[in-house]
C-alpha cells in the first residue's frame, strides 16, 4: 500500500501524479552483477519507486535470475532517487485486468515475495526516504537492513481498508514484539530510522551520504567469508523464524481476500467516492 505523501523527500511527484514519462518494464527494476555481488535497484524515482504490477513482474524476474545463479555471494537491494519505495502505486488499487480471484492474485505475489526468504545468498537492503507498505514488508523478509538517517517506514494499509499481507507483521513481531507490530499495523504511523534501530528493525543507521558505501562494504564482507559457512549461518537463522513468517503469509492471503469481499471495505470505498463518513457493519 502507498502512504501519505506529506513531507516526501526531494519534492518529486507523488505516486499516481501525472507528468512523468512511462518507464519501460525492463527498466523498472535494474540488475547489475559485479563479480560475486549483485545489485537490485528499484527504478521509478519520479514516483518514489511506487510498486506497480509491471514493477512487481520485473522484480520477480530479477529475483528468479539471482535465485538461479550459483556464483553470487551477496545481493544489495536499493532504490533510485529520493526513496527506497513509497509502497503500492495507488493508481492501480482495485484495478484488475485478469479474470482471476483476489486469492489467486495475492498468492501469486506471495510466490514472488517468498524468494526473499529462499535466496541462496544474503540480501542487504539500503533504506532511504520513504519505505512504505509492501515494500517495507519485503525489506523485512531480507537478511539485513541498513538505513540512512532520512528513512521513514510505515504500514498504512489499514487506513486504506486492507491489511498488511506480505509477512512483514510477523517479522516485526519477531523483531520487536506484539506492541510495536500492533502500533505500526493498526495506526499506520511512520517510524524514523533511529526508532527502527532501537527496535532492531535495522541494524545500522548512517548518514545518507554514507549509505551506499556502508551497504557495499557489508556486502563485500559477507561475500569474502567462506561461502558454506555463510550458508549454514543463514540456514540456522532461517529455521528460527522463516517457517512462522511463511505461515503468517498464508493466513494473510486468506484474510486479505476476505477483506476485499467484505461489506466494510465496500462501505469505505463508497464513502470516499461520495465524500461522506462510512457506516460499518463489522462484516
Amino acid at each position: 500500500m502507498d502512504g501519505d505523501d506529506r513531507g516526501r523527500p526531494g519534492g518529486a511527484p507523488a505516486p499516481g501524479e501525472a507528468g512523468a514519462p512511462v518507464t519501460p518494464e525492463e527498466d523498472l527494476v535494474l540488475l547489475e552483477v559485479d563479480g560475486v555481488i549483485a545489485t537490485i535497484t528499484n527504478n521509478r524515482p519520479h514516483k518514489h519507486n511506487a510498486m506497480s504490477d509491471a514493477m512487481d513482474r520485473r522484480l520477480w524476474e530479477v529475483l528468479a535470475e539471482c535465485h538461479g545463479r550459483d556464483d553470487l555471494r551477496a545481493i544489495i537491494w536499493q532504490g533510485a532517487g529520493p526513496s527506497f519505495s513509497s509502497g503500492r502505486d495507488t493508481t492501480e488499487l482495485g484495478v484488475r485486468t485478469e479474470d482471476i480471484s483476489d486469492l489467486e492474485f495475492i498468492e501469486r505475489g506471495h510466490r514472488g515475495a517468498q524468494m526473499f526468504l529462499t535466496m541462496p545468498c544474503p540480501i542487504v537492503v539500503a533504506l532511504h526516504g520513504w519505505v512504505v507498505g509492501g515494500a517495507f514488508e519485503r525489506a523485512l523478509l531480507c537478511d539485513l537492513r541498513i538505513a540512512g538517517e532520512n528513512a521513514r517506514m510505515m504500514l498504512p494499509e489499514v487506513g486504506h481498508g486492507v491489511i498488511p499481507d506480505s509477512g512483514g507483521v510477523a517479522r516485526l513481531f519477531q523483531m520487536a514484539g506484539h506492541g510495536l507490530a500492533a502500533d505500526l499495523a493498526l495506526t499506520g504511523r511512520s517510524m524514523d530510522a533511529h526508532e527502527a534501530r532501537m527496535h532492531g528493525i535495522v541494524s545500522r543507521v548512517v548518514p545518507d551520504a554514507d549509505l551506499a558505501g556502508t551497504v557495499r562494504a557489508v556486502a563485500e564482507k559477507i561475500a569474502a567469508a567462506p561461502a558454506f559457512t555463510v550458508k549454514m549461518a543463514r540456514r540456522t537463522l532461517s529455521h528460527l523464524g522463516a517457517a512462522e513468517v511463511q505461515r503468517s503469509i498464508a493466513e494473510e492471503a486468506l484474510a486479505q481476500s476476505m477483506v476485499f469481499a467484505s461489506s466494510d471495505y465496500a462501505a469505505m470505498k463508497a464513502a470516499r467516492r461520495e465524500g461522506r463518513e462510512p457506516t460499518y457493519r463489522r462484516r
